[in-house]
């Protein structure tokens, strides 16, 4: 089986993952992860497919038929697993009041220790009560087995302090 990671975007409308899905499903594939959202109008998000290997170019060949409903970049994908042998993963959330700036700093922080991101997500809300506009962010990295994982929490808790977020770390 070939393991494909398509990126896709097009404007929000009903039936554009069902489209993606159908052309999925009719080159005998399997939809294994996704991370999908609206935003601002738009719809984007990248999908881990697996597609039968003789089946692959003409799956790839068939998501252009999507082009004018969701515009599908298909790449090679790389292992499936969620973390690396030797690696485990550490979770950290941020959250404070927005500004500009935070995402550059969190993971800054992050890439100085050469720890790779798995995912990040983000969001700005209303702050109930108090007025103004929050940031949330979920960073989820991979810190090798025999790396000192207190090294890059300390950084990250030393940031938080400076620049004035809460920082909870799993």
């Amino acid at each position: 089986m070939a393991h494909l990671v398509l990126t896709v975007v097009g404007d929000d409308r009903p039936g554009l993952v069902n489209a993606l899905a159908e052309q999925v499903a009719a080159h005998g594939g399997n939809w294994e992860r996704s991370e999908l959202a609206e935003l601002a109008g738009a719809f984007a998000g990248i999908v881990l497919v697996s597609v039968p290997d003789d089946r692959q170019a003409a799956f790839t060949d068939a998501l252009q038929s999507l082009d004018g409903m969701l515009r599908v970049t298909a790449h090679g994908g790389g292992s499936t697993a969620e973390t690396v042998a030797g690696e485990r993963a550490l979770e950290v959330t941020v959250l404070g009041n927005d500004r500009p700036g935070i995402v550059r700093d969190v993971t800054a922080a992050i890439a100085r220790h050469a720890l790779s991101i798995d995912t990040f997500r983000s969001r700005t809300l209303e702050a109930p009560m108090a007025g103004g506009t929050l940031f949330e962010a979920v960073v989820v990295f991979r810190v090798p087995q025999d790396a000192d994982a207190g090294t890059v929490t300390t950084a990250l808790e030393q940031l938080a302090g400076e620049i004035q977020v809460d920082l909870t770390v799993a």
